[in-house]
């Protein structure tokens, strides 16, 4: 007979949880499990952060660990970077995508050179939060799809969840990693939900693995992120094309999943990357670019992109016409099969 006790259980295990209640979460039980974890940024403390992200963290752990800082991002990141050096394992908000240049010098001249500059003997496990991307309405310094700038970085990780499960544990391996870490979260994903329970977490690939989020077989959409909903809401609706199309989640910018971005593009022989940065230089360029030196072979179509547009980022109201759609996506599927038949 199922008690009381265990249908409570199983309500609660069922409660959606959003991508920010995940991260939230993924900070806690770091702070609780490692007493060298401190979370600090401008506003983390008391108010819980603009997106209420460290929510409750001062509270159980004291200002101590989680930190108010001043409005500084180049002092808040070189602090920081000492911290790692004596021990410590600080957890960085940077409180937007664009707020975080200021801090870039640090993040080149240092972050990312210390290992490589004593030869390995200083890790520097230091983990930089940054709400990225558009999709809210934001206005100019509020919505910089900056990705581009750290993968263009040796020395660093950059990864970023498209869903709550890989929030919560992307951030945990992030977090327990000796290397930098800068961690992009989508803010228009940071109220999706998933019934995902934090009290049993499912098994999430470490950093550096991608992960296939719908299989297909007539072309293959790459993307992360803020689009990676976008691209299986545009793999539904090809279905009514005879589009059969198959969906992969890089998770990790860099290092990059070679092995498995290639194995599925080498199954489908076209393949559209999608993301909300920028054509220009952005992060396709360097994903076409692998796909095609490794893939050329098994190829039936270039290798097509669908970014953002190569502007600075625009005013809200225009904001649906920068970012990467449905329609988009499928036209670009479109010319996959016609390059291909010509």
């Amino acid at each position: 007979m199922t008690t009381v006790a265990t249908r409570a259980a199983a309500r609660t295990a069922a409660k959606p949880a959003t991508m920010a209640q995940a991260l939230n979460r993924a900070m806690r039980d770091a702070m609780a499990e490692d007493p060298t974890v401190h979370v600090m940024g401008e506003d983390v403390g008391t108010l819980g952060g603009v997106f209420r992200v460290t929510d409750g963290l001062a509270k159980e752990f004291g200002e101590d660990r989680c930190t108010d800082t001043p409005l500084a991002e180049a002092g808040i990141l070189g602090t920081a970077v000492g911290m790692a050096m004596y021990g410590l394992r600080p957890v960085v908000e940077m409180q937007f995508d664009a707020f975080a240049y200021p801090a870039f010098e640090q993040l080149v001249s240092h972050v990312s050179r210390m290992r490589n500059r004593t030869r390995g003997a200083m890790p520097m496990p230091l983990v930089v939060r940054v709400p990225y991307g558009g999709g809210i309405g934001g206005v100019e310094h509020h919505s910089d799809s900056s990705e581009v700038y750290y993968m263009a970085t040796p020395g660093l990780h950059v990864v970023t969840p498209a869903t709550v499960e890989d929030a919560y544990g992307l951030l945990r391996a992030a977090i327990a990693s000796d290397d930098p870490v800068v961690f992009l979260e989508p803010k228009r994903l940071y109220w999706s939900k998933s019934d995902w329970s934090p009290e049993n977490p499912a098994a999430v690939e470490p950093i550096g693995r991608a992960v296939v989020r719908r299989g297909g077989r007539s072309a293959t959409l790459i993307s992360y992120g803020p689009s990676v909903p976008v691209c299986l809401e545009a793999a539904e609706a090809a279905r009514a094309e005879g589009w059969d199309l198959e969906v992969v989640d890089l998770r990790s910018l860099v290092p990059f999943d070679d092995e498995t971005v290639c194995a599925s593009v080498r199954r489908t022989g076209r393949a559209v990357v999608v993301h909300e940065a920028t054509g220009f230089a952005g992060p396709g360029a360097e994903i076409a670019a692998r796909v095609t030196e490794r893939c050329f072979h098994h190829l039936e179509a270039p290798v097509l992109r669908v970014t953002g547009f190569d502007i600075p980022y625009p005013p809200p109201m225009l904001e649906r016409h920068h970012l990467p759609g449905v329609d988009r996506i499928l036209d670009a599927v479109a010319r996959l099969q016609w390059e291909a038949q010509s």
